[in-house]
């Protein structure tokens, strides 16, 4: 999830989408959020902070393997990706990543590109797309399966 922005409904509308989960990602605006996440969910939460976060000790980004695939986990704000996905698809080639997770937006899409997934979740509780929204990505037999989840 991203840009959660310290709108605490939110945490009653993911509850269930979660609940089930191996591990949470939240990328950043407003990482504190995490706290409220942690209220409900015991397992690993990996986070990077966005443009909003100010004063806090954690990465602005990060690389994971996560079910055998690379990960390169940003909010997206110092890639520019409100306006194209250029910088963030040479980064993610830089990474060799399997899946790039970025917010910052507040719209979600998923591409695929050059054997890249690019997934941004949008927002649950400031989307500027409509649809308040969260990603889901299933890994099975290595096989990455993304899918948007309105909440």
């Amino acid at each position: 999830m991203s840009d959660t922005h310290r709108d605490r409904k939110f945490v009653d509308r993911v509850k269930s989408i979660f609940s089930g989960m191996d591990t949470i990602i939240h990328l950043g605006d407003n990482v504190q959020d995490v706290l409220q996440i942690e209220k409900f969910y015991r397992g690993p939460i990996i986070n990077v902070k966005g443009n909003c976060d100010f004063s806090v000790s954690v990465p602005s980004e990060r690389v994971e393997v996560i079910g055998g695939k690379k990960f390169f986990i940003t909010h997206g704000h110092r890639y520019d990706v409100k306006y194209d996905l250029s910088r963030l698809k040479y980064k993610a080639l830089e990474e060799e990543a399997d899946v790039v997770l970025f917010g910052h937006s507040h719209v979600s899409k998923i591409i695929y590109e050059n054997g890249i997934w690019f997934i941004n979740p949008g927002s649950p509780s400031v989307p500027r797309d409509g649809f308040n929204s969260v990603a889901v990505i299933e890994l099975s037999d290595k096989i990455i399966n993304p899918q948007i989840r309105g909440v």
